[in-house]
C-alpha cells in the first residue's frame, strides 16, 4: 500500500476500534511564461517521503463497508447523472451542445483561450455560451503536451490549445448553469468528455490518476459530498437531497460557476489571442457568472450588472464571490474594460485585524478560489472572507496543510503553495498561534513524515480494550507504551496497529504511541481513557438506534421538515417518509442512517460533522446538551459526545 496514502485505507477503518477545476481560473498567482511542473518540491524539510494523492477528492470522501470511498465511486458519477440528466441527452459532448443551444445563431456565444497555469496546467480552448432564457454552457477543451511535460503548465499546451491540435486533447470539462429536470432554480451541473466526445464516469484532470465525477470539479466548485441515499424504489440509490438548497433538486451540489482572474492565466502573444484581443470576452464572462450569483438575502441592488441575479434565499450561499469579481471590474456598474489583479484584493476584514500579508501571501493564492464559493447564510464561516472566520478553522487548517496534505485540494495549487511563499508565510503564522509547524531546525513541516495518531481521548469500560493506530499518516511501524495510570494494567501486542489494552482498575490511562517509517520517528502522541466499568451504553455495543435517539432529542427542532425557528439546515433528523412511499417505516430508518453516516468521516474522526457540529464548532445551533467536548472524557457535559465518538471508533454499526 502507498504509504503516503495507508490512512486512507477504508476496509480497517469501517471497524477502526471493532477489529483492534473543471472551469475555474486556478488558484493564485501571476501571469507567467515560467514552467511550472507537479515535481516541483521546496528545500523546506528533508522529512517529506512523497505528495499526498487525495487531490480532487473530498476531505470527507464517505468511507463504505467494503473500504471504497462512495464519492470516487462509479455508483457515485451514475448517481449523479441520473439526477441532472435523467433522459441521458448529454452522453456525448454534442449532445451537451444540442442541448444547450451551441450553434444555434441565438443567444451570445464565443470563446476564449488561455494557459492554466495554476489550477489544472492546460491550454483551455473554452466556448461560452448564454441563452436568451438566462440559462449558461461552457465547455473546454484541455490540452497537455506529453512529450514536452509530464504535467503543468508549460506554453507549448497554449499552443496546441490555439492551433486546437488533437494530438495533445486529454479531455473536454463542460459545465451547465440551467433548472434541473423539473425545472425551478437553475444551479450549476458538471460533466467530463474523453478526446471522442463521450461522458466519462472518472475524470483525468492531473498526473494522480481519474476520480469519479463530479467530484473533480465540485471539489474547487463550492460543491457538497453528501453520500448517496439507500436503494430507491427502482433499486438504484439517489444523490442527496440538499435541503437548505432553492433548487429542491437532486443532483444541486450547491456549486457554483467560478470567474477567471487574468493575473492567474497566460495568454499568447500570437494576434488574436493576446489579453488586449480577448479581455472583452472575459469581462463579458464574468458578467454571465456574476448573473448565476444570488443577491445576498433581503437585499436589493440597482447595479446594471446585478438585475439577471435571483435574490438568495435565507439559508444558501449568499454569492460571496460576486465582491472580488467587482473588485476586479471596478465596483457596482464594472466600469472598468480591464481587469484588476486579483490578489490585490483584501477583504476588510482581514486589513482590519492586521493580516493582510497573510491573506494575499496565503489565503488569497492557495485557498480563495475554492472557499469562497462555500459556506451559507447561517454558517458563512468556510468562505474565509473574514479574518475571524480563517482562525476560527484554525484547528483544521494546520491538519489539513501541515500534517494530511489533503488542502490546497489541486495539485498544482498544492505545488505552488509549497514551492513559494505561501507555505513558509502560513507555518509562522500557525507557530504564533501555538501550533507546531516546524522542525527543530526551523524549517517549515511538510506532509509526509509519519505522525502518530492514537485517535481522540476516550471513555471505555474496563477489561480489554482496543487501541487503534489506523488514523497515523505516513507510518508503517508503531511503538506504544503506558505512560500513568492505576497498576496492573498492560499492553499486548505493543508494536502493532492494533493493540490492547487490559486493565484491571477504573480510573485514567494516558497511553503514548510513536509511529515511524524508515529511518524517520513521529512526535509521540498521548491518548488519554477514562475506563469505568459501570459505563453505560457499554461502548462495543453502541448501536445506530442509540445515536438517533441522542441526534432527535438535541438537533431535530432544527434539523426537521420545515426548518427550525431560525434557518432550514441542510439535513433534517427527523423521522419523516423519506423515500416517498407514503409511510414512515424501517426503509425510512436506512436513508436517515445513510445520511448521519454522511457526517461521519472514517479517515479523520475528529473532523465528523455529527461531533463537531453540535460542539459548538462553526454550527448555527450552538452547542448542544451534552456535547461540551472541552471537558475531559467522562465528564456528563460531554456523555454525548462521548456515545457517538465511541459509536464512529467501533465502525458506526446500524446493528
Amino acid at each position: 500500500m502507498n504509504l503516503s496514502n495507508r490512512f486512507l485505507a477504508a476496509a480497517s477503518m469501517a471497524a477502526l476500534l471493532t477489529l483492534a477545476g473543471c472551469g475555474g481560473g486556478g488558484g493564485g498567482g501571476g501571469s507567467t511564461s515560467t514552467t511550472v511542473t507537479s515535481s516541483t518540491q521546496p528545500a523546506l524539510v528533508a522529512t517529506a517521503l512523497d505528495k499526498p494523492n487525495l487531490f480532487l477528492l473530498f476531505p470527507n470522501p464517505q468511507v463504505q463497508s467494503d473500504g471504497s470511498y462512495q464519492t470516487d465511486t462509479a455508483d457515485y458519477t451514475d448517481a449523479y447523472y441520473r439526477a441532472i440528466d435523467p433522459n441521458n441527452q448529454r452522453t456525448t459532448l454534442a449532445g451537451f451542445e444540442a442541448v444547450n443551444g451551441f450553434g444555434s445563431g441565438t443567444g451570445t456565444e464565443f470563446m476564449i483561450i488561455f494557459g492554466d497555469t495554476q489550477d489544472l496546467g492546460y491550454g483551455r480552448r473554452m466556448t461560452v455560451r448564454k441563452n436568451t432564457d438566462g440559462t449558461m454552457a461552457f465547455f473546454v477543451y484541455n490540452f497537455q503536451v506529453t512529450s514536452a511535460l509530464a504535467y503543468g503548465f508549460t506554453p507549448a499546451n497554449l499552443d496546441a490549445a490555439i492551433s486546437n491540435d488533437t494530438r495533445w486533447l486529454l479531455g473536454i470539462n463542460a459545465i451547465e448553469f440551467s433548472p434541473g429536470p423539473n425545472g425551478g432554480v437553475p444551479f450549476a451541473k458538471f460533466y467530463n468528455f474523453n478526446p471522442e466526445g463521450n461522458r466519462n464516469t472518472f475524470a483525468i484532470l492531473d498526473d494522480r490518476g481519474g476520480k469519479a465525477m463530479p467530484g473533480p470539479c465540485i471539489t474547487c466548485h463550492g460543491g457538497r459530498g453528501d453520500a448517496m441515499t439507500p436503494p430507491a424504489g427502482d433499486g438504484l440509490p439517489l444523490f442527496n437531497l440538499v435541503q437548505n438548497s432553492a433548487s429542491q433538486a437532486r443532483g444541486d451540489v450547491q456549486a457554483h460557476l467560478q470567474s477567471i482572474s487574468l493575473d492567474q492565466i497566460e495568454f499568447s502573444t500570437t494576434p488574436g489571442y493576446t489579453r488586449a484581443d480577448q479581455e472583452a470576452n472575459f469581462k463579458l464572462m464574468a458578467e454571465m457568472v456574476l448573473c448565476s450569483y444570488p443577491l445576498p438575502y433581503g437585499t436589493t441592488s440597482s447595479a446594471p450588472e446585478d438585475q439577471c441575479r435571483r435574490p438568495a434565499n435565507h439559508d444558501e450561499w449568499q454569492g460571496t464571490a460576486a465582491e472580488l469579481i467587482k473588485f476586479e471590474y471596478g465596483g457596482d456598474g464594472l466600469p472598468n474594460a480591464t481587469a484588476a489583479p486579483s490578489l490585490s484584493y483584501v477583504p476588510s476584514g482581514w486589513v482590519t485585524a492586521g493580516y493582510t500579508t497573510l491573506y494575499q501571501t496565503s489565503v488569497a493564492p492557495s485557498c480563495r478560489t475554492c472557499h469562497l464559493l462555500r459556506g451559507t447564510n447561517n454558517q458563512s464561516d468556510l468562505d474565509f472572507n473574514d479574518y475571524g472566520k480563517f482562525s476560527g478553522y484554525l484547528d483544521r487548517v494546520k491538519p489539513h496543510t501541515i500534517d494530511r496534505g489533503n488542502m490546497p485540494d489541486d495539485e498544482l495549487v498544492y505545488d505552488h503553495f509549497w514551492g513559494g511563499a505561501s507555505s513558509a508565510t502560513l507555518a509562522n503564522y500557525l507557530q504564533s498561534q501555538g501550533y507546531t509547524t516546524k522542525s527543530e531546525t526551523g524549517a517549515v513541516l511538510m506532509p509526509g513524515r509519519p505522525i502518530a495518531d492514537p485517535g481522540p481521548d476516550r471513555t471505555w469500560t474496563g477489561g480489554q480494550i482496543p487501541l487503534s493506530a489506523r488514523l497515523s499518516l505516513y507510518a508503517s511501524s508503531y511503538s506504544w507504551s503506558i505512560v500513568s495510570g492505576p497498576p496492573g494494567a498492560t499492553l499486548n501486542d505493543s508494536t502493532s496497529e492494533t493493540p490492547t489494552l487490559t486493565t484491571v482498575n477504573d480510573g485514567t490511562y494516558v497511553i503514548e504511541l510513536v509511529a515511524k517509517n524508515g529511518t524517520l520517528t513521529s512526535a509521540p502522541a498521548d491518548l488519554t481513557i477514562v475506563v469505568n466499568s459501570a459505563l453505560t451504553p457499554v461502548p462495543s455495543a453502541i448501536r445506530f438506534a442509540d445515536i438517533k435517539s441522542i441526534i432527535q432529542g438535541t438537533c431535530v427542532e432544527c434539523h426537521k421538515p420545515g426548518g427550525g425557528p431560525l434557518a432550514t439546515p441542510p439535513v433534517f433528523w427527523a423521522d419523516y417518509d423519506r423515500n416517498g412511499d407514503g409511510k414512515i417505516n424501517g426503509t425510512d430508518e436506512q436513508w436517515l442512517y445513510a445520511e448521519v453516516m454522511s457526517r461521519v468521516n472514517m479517515t479523520d474522526v475528529i473532523a465528523s460533522p455529527i461531533l463537531r457540529k453540535p460542539s459548538n464548532h462553526h454550527h448555527f445551533g450552538g452547542l448542544q446538551s451534552g456535547f461540551d467536548n472541552s471537558k475531559t472524557p467522562g465528564d456528563p457535559a460531554r456523555v454525548n459526545y462521548d456515545i457517538v465518538l465511541n459509536w464512529v471508533l467501533s465502525g458506526a454499526p446500524y446493528q
